[in-house]
């Protein structure tokens, strides 16, 4: 789950809960779902912001969410058994769930090299991606190994220092990105590498 906060300029700031201040307007996206929330107070101008950056945050989605506005004081459903919560906000990192955007569409891929295909681009990192995936490594270590991959082609160098991946390896980590997704990464960037190198 990610919580935004919207200006009256329409910039949308991440953040970690959400006040429900009356001339406020927030952003709250579960990815199945992606809640606008509109203070009683709330300029025309904050509205149609708040309304046009959560229609960006699922032009690229598939599924597409469902966007749900929530007026101050008409809250209804699953938002309003949220509210304290939300309230209270999302310290622990536990809480933060992962998108389920991105599968590894191996069983397609397989099929197609059976029969003779050459691998493209994509069937090549799905089969890789794949072997990844099946080697149970944690969420963690999947950052850290996408981390030092991306830093390494960033600066063109293969060493890279531990404190470097550790703080890259928090910024993936804290993306919400899926472990498929991660295992994706790592699959694209091994081959972009030996591509260029």
């Amino acid at each position: 789950m990610q919580l935004y906060t919207v200006s009256s300029k329409g910039t949308l700031r991440k953040a970690k809960r959400i006040a429900f201040t009356e001339g406020g307007a927030y952003i709250i996206d579960d990815y199945k779902n992606i809640y606008v929330w509109l203070g009683k107070k709330t300029t025309e101008k904050r509205k149609n912001h708040t309304t046009q950056n959560a229609n960006e945050l699922n032009s690229e989605r598939k599924p597409k969410a469902t966007i749900q506005i929530m007026k101050e004081g008409e809250e209804f459903g699953a938002f309003s058994a949220m509210m304290d919560l939300l309230k209270k906000g999302l310290e622990k990192e536990e809480e933060i769930e992962r998108r389920a955007e991105l599968e590894i569409e191996y069983e397609n891929t397989k099929e197609l090299l059976s029969i003779g295909l050459d691998p493209d681009f994509e069937a090549e990192i799905t089969v890789e991606a794949h072997k990844l995936a099946k080697k149970n490594q944690t969420y963690e270590e999947l950052c850290s190994i996408l981390a030092k991959l991306q830093l390494q082609l960033i600066q063109e160098k293969e060493n890279i220092s531990e404190k470097e991946i550790k703080e890259k390896a928090s910024e993936i980590y804290k993306t919400s990105a899926t472990y498929e997704e991660i295992c994706w990464l790592i699959a694209e960037i091994n081959k972009i590498k030996k591509e260029k190198f």
